[in-house]
């Protein structure tokens, strides 16, 4: 991991930081707009085309579709354990995205008006589930059951081959836990743009979201004026924020975890300890040497790994809110003193126990959180990615005529004289 001081972060060095969203995207934007180009026009023959060229798997219509054959066999590949652990997550978000949903709809009386948000579902859920290397059922439970909850109708979920099995079982055990309706062996951009545009196997959906990598990323965003897309959700982030007080080990530990979720992944240090600052370093590259990171970790700190020594916890938090990184954690001695201060985050961590890894799998909340910045303007995947709020107004009679003349004189203001006549019609 490279090691700065923070009066050093300026010129293009802060720029390729604070823009690094931005430039991953254009480096695929013209292959990304080939493929999406070539599924619009030719449908499922560029889909099995394109899984075959980047998953080397041969695919049809009949075999791109998940079965309840294909489902109940994946049971017998997984461990009871470990699809317990599925089913604990699930209960865990289930839970804390049905408190999101019953905080969004109100209603409200006063003087003879009524005022409220009612909430009115999606029809149709495009999810995408990252595989390739890895898989990632997790990310089918952060997609699906917010979509469950809400009432969406058809849930479609589309996610890569695995590399030993067409299917992977955890993926589609992730699935059937969440209550997805359409099961898709089709991954990267030829995925999404399957969700936008219909081919004659996958329907067309209204919204699409998940996570995935910078050619998904891309996609999503370039059809985002066919389809509704969730945020930009790229390669995985983590900036700490630490002082003296804070265990190395743990910091290690984090910055290795969303490390090893992809090459391109970002990973930050804030600490106003120089000791910190350079223990850490040395324990990261420890590990890397004895193999306790992955491959695909060493080359993410590499790229992508810095540790930036402050001149104290405030300069700390400023920068935390230029990164606008996907997860921020907090290890210092208080914590809840700097949460208040940080305005641009996915999601915060707070304290020594509460590792990044609790927020991907278990703890409830949502791990589909915005990256490469865009923090700044988005909020992480909620209940309220799956809704449409409507309002709505009922007036007495005596309510109508506690608001006509502030409405009439508004409307004469505007001169718009049918506005006015419409209340006075009402003989209020």
């Amino acid at each position: 991991m490279r090691l700065i001081r923070s009066r050093e972060l300026k010129g293009q060095f802060l720029d390729d930081i604070l823009n690094r969203g931005r430039l991953e995207l254009e480096s695929v934007a013209e292959d990304v707009k080939g493929i999406i180009e070539s599924v619009s026009t030719r449908g499922d023959e560029a889909l099995f085309e394109f899984t075959q060229k980047f998953d080397g798997v041969r695919l049809d219509s009949c075999t791109i579709r998940a079965t309840r054959e294909d489902i109940d066999a994946a049971y017998s590949l997984t461990r009871e354990v470990e699809v317990r652990a599925l089913r604990k997550a699930a209960s865990n978000i289930k839970r804390f995205h049905k408190m999101q949903f019953s905080r969004i709809a109100f209603e409200q009386s006063s003087g003879g008006v009524t005022l409220g948000v009612s909430t009115r579902p999606v029809s149709s859920v495009g999810i995408y589930a990252p595989g390739g290397k890895t898989s990632y059922p997790s990310s089918v439970l952060m997609c699906a059951i917010p979509a469950k909850i809400v009432g969406v109708e058809r849930i479609v979920m589309c996610s890569p081959p695995s590399p030993k099995r067409k299917f992977n079982p955890y993926i589609l055990v992730a699935s059937d836990i969440a209550g997805v309706d359409e099961i898709f062996c089709v991954g990267g951009a030829q995925a999404i743009a399957a969700m936008a545009y219909g081919t004659k196997t996958i329907s067309s959906v209204e919204k699409i979201v998940g996570p995935g990598n910078i050619y998904v990323t891309a996609a999503k965003q370039l059809l985002s004026e066919r389809v509704s897309v969730d945020l930009p959700a790229g390669p995985s982030e983590i900036l700490i924020i630490a002082d003296d007080s804070a265990n190395a080990r743990f910091i290690t530990s984090d910055l290795l975890a969303q490390a090893e979720h992809d090459e391109n992944a970002t990973c930050i240090l804030l600490t106003s300890s120089e000791r910190t600052a350079n223990e850490v370093r040395e324990r990261v590259g420890e590990n890397l040497k004895i193999g306790l990171g992955s491959e695909t970790a060493r080359i993410a700190l590499d790229k992508k790994g810095i540790i930036i020594i402050v001149d104290d916890l405030e300069e700390a938090t400023t920068l935390t809110n230029l990164i606008a990184p996907e997860h921020a954690v907090i290890m210092t001695r208080d914590p809840s003193s700097l949460f208040p201060k940080i305005r641009n985050a996915g999601l915060i961590f707070l304290g020594q126990y509460s590792p990044v890894a609790v927020g991907d799998y278990s703890a409830g909340t949502n791990h589909v959180l915005p990256t490469g910045g865009s923090a700044k303007n988005y909020s992480g995947l909620s209940v309220r990615d799956f809704v449409k709020t409507i309002s709505y107004v009922c007036c007495s009679r005596e309510g109508l005529k506690s608001l006509a003349k502030t409405t009439v004189t508004l409307a004469e203001i505007e001169n718009l004289r049918a506005h006015s006549e419409s209340i006075k019609a009402r003989g209020v």
